[in-house]
């Protein structure tokens, strides 16, 4: 379809997610970091909000991860298996680089709350353009850390949520396409 892989076209036609446990170094450097979160700021946003935060886990900073989401996970499951725990701490220490974003609506404004999360979901998205254009590969997880509040407090605070967990590196292997969605079954023109 695309066969330029410089252009835009073929960047989005080729876009993967990668598995998140099968990325390996290197992930981006500051530079290139600070350049994709600054891409990924860009994206429609009614009235300049901004309703969106992006924190950065640093690899130094991956055992305080781990052990948040262990407390949490214990706290609202008690009685968790080993292997739950073992999945816990496995997501804490995936991929090089790992952003939480944030869904920070600015509930004082007009802007319905509707639209500042779906702002939210497409900084995500371009997060995720962002990141393959610099020749990385990225996932965006959500699960149940993203829905407890005791995760979401240690990034933010009330009224704001994790809208994903975004990890990023190099692919451990070349990335398999999944099945798309058939066009006609998700593309309809109106009739009146």
């Amino acid at each position: 379809m695309f066969n330029d892989l410089t252009s835009p076209l073929s960047l989005l036609a080729t876009r993967r997610s990668g598995k998140p446990r099968d990325m390996v170094a290197p992930g981006p450097d500051a530079a290139q970091l600070s350049d994709i979160v600054a891409l990924a700021s860009r994206v429609p946003d009614h009235g300049k909000l901004a309703p969106w935060r992006f924190v950065v886990v640093g690899a130094d900073q991956r055992d305080a991860f781990a052990s948040v989401l262990q407390e949490a996970y214990r706290a609202e499951k008690p009685d968790a298996g080993r292997l739950e725990v073992e999945a816990i701490e496995q997501f804490a220490r995936q991929a090089p680089t790992l952003i939480v974003v944030l869904s920070s609506p600015k509930r004082e404004s007009h802007i319905p709350l509707w639209e500042q999360e779906l702002s939210a979901g497409a900084a995500c998205m371009q997060l995720l353009n962002a990141v393959t254009a610099h020749g990385f590969v990225g996932g965006w997880l959500t699960g149940w850390a993203a829905f407890s509040p005791r995760v979401r407090d240690a990034f933010g605070g009330e009224g704001e949520r994790i809208a994903g967990f975004i990890f990023v590196g190099s692919p451990l292997r070349q990335l398999d396409e999944r099945p798309r969605p058939v066009l006609d079954s998700v593309l309809t023109h109106w009739r009146v």
